[in-house]
């Protein structure tokens, strides 16, 4: 499953780190030159109910492994796409590909690992998923100052197809499943049972709020960046990408705590974490700029290992759809605010930017606030 979430994150963000060289490519600005990243979210959030109801009936395990060699070979096509409008549609099936991974993978992991142990599983994979995120950034990154942003997509897509080939050959036929669902009519019926817990959709909004502002933040921090007055290069800037190592720290830090002291708790510190980081950004010096980077990564991996688990554990028996409704929220908001925010940045520059991601995160401390005590947190 580590491997899973290193090709899937690696891939799904690989044009992150490279926007300000494909924007100068096809010409365009900031905000259009992120929809490359928006382009495969967005995508993604949309696939991922039908592709959790298609995993439930057919296979977690079948599903997972075709959609991450599918999300592979688009990555070569999005490489070698001619037009903006080409790359954006590659782009955007990658996103379709990656989302049967992403849709089951949690619900997977909560149906074959001890309920005592989940919360320290899934940040252990959520620990993936940044080494995923470091890998789709600082190998594009690092490529594009000596060639082109095509070759570095391209080796990524090579790195992610061996993550994927150890994925498929190494991971064990499921021994369970906690699902009750089979058909069209049943997998409808276990949404509408989600939708009607509150405390289920406050985390699904807590993951569209988080997703959205960390997103943005990485997406307009490369931009600033390589402007004035700091002028740095690509290179140096996709080092920083570093920062997601925090979040490999404090995904299985959060989740043993919360197995121990609670969810709610943890959730609310990763959130105070994240904002403290923040604020360290503001200053135009690279040190503050590193040191907050790092520790708003560690704090928002922090809430969403916590959070994660939490929805895991408040659905037995609709683990599929209720971790597709997450993740459904969580990459909407990372396609939203991941190009809204862009606009802030267009009127204000960096200040504006943070002042709306710090909003994003304040909003969804209220929002873990209201969740009902007792529930498993």
């Amino acid at each position: 499953m580590l491997f899973a979430a290193l090709a899937a994150f690696g891939l799904l963000y690989s044009t992150q780190a490279l926007l300000p060289a494909i924007g100068a490519d096809f010409g365009v600005g900031p905000t259009a030159a992120s929809l490359t990243v928006s382009a495969a979210t967005g995508a993604l959030a949309l696939a991922i109910l039908p592709l959790s109801s298609l995993a439930e009936s057919v296979g977690r395990v079948a599903v997972m492994r075709a959609g991450l060699l599918v999300a592979c070979l688009f990555t070569f096509v999005a490489a070698a796409a001619p037009y903006f409008w080409m790359l954006l549609l590659s782009r955007g099936l990658v996103g379709v590909a990656l989302a049967a991974v992403v849709a089951v993978a949690v619900a997977h992991l909560g149906d074959e690992v001890h309920p005592a142990e989940l919360g320290t599983a899934i940040g252990v994979y959520v620990a993936g998923n940044t080494l995923g995120g470091i890998s789709g950034r600082l190998i594009p990154g690092l490529v594009e100052e000596s060639s082109s942003w095509r070759a570095a997509i391209g080796l990524l897509g090579v790195v992610a197809l061996l993550a994927a080939l150890a994925f498929t050959r190494l991971l064990p036929a499921a021994r369970r499943t906690s699902t009750t669902s089979a058909g069209p009519r049943d997998h409808v019926g276990a949404l509408r049972e989600l939708v009607r817990d509150r405390d289920i959709l406050r985390l699904c909004l807590l993951a569209f709020l988080l997703m959205g502002g960390f997103v943005a933040c990485y997406n307009y921090l490369t931009f600033r960046l390589e402007a004035a007055p700091l002028g740095m290069s690509t290179t140096v800037t996709s080092l920083l990408f570093l920062a997601y190592l925090a979040g490999t720290v404090s995904s299985p830090l959060a989740g043993r705590l919360s197995d121990r002291f609670g969810r709610r708790r943890l959730a609310l510190a990763g959130i105070v974490v994240s904002l403290a980081g923040l604020a360290l950004t503001l200053p135009d010096h690279l040190a503050s700029i590193t040191a907050g980077l790092l520790v708003f990564t560690a704090g928002f991996f922090a809430t969403h290992s916590v959070a994660s688990s939490w929805v895991s554990s408040l659905a037995a028996g609709r683990r599929g759809q209720a971790a597709a409704m997450y993740l459904l929220a969580y990459y909407l908001g990372s396609s939203a605010f991941g190009a809204l925010i862009g606009l802030a940045y267009q009127y204000d520059g960096w200040p504006a930017a943070a002042a709306s991601i710090g909003t994003l995160f304040v909003l969804g401390g209220l929002t873990v606030l209201g969740i009902r005590p007792g529930r498993r947190a």
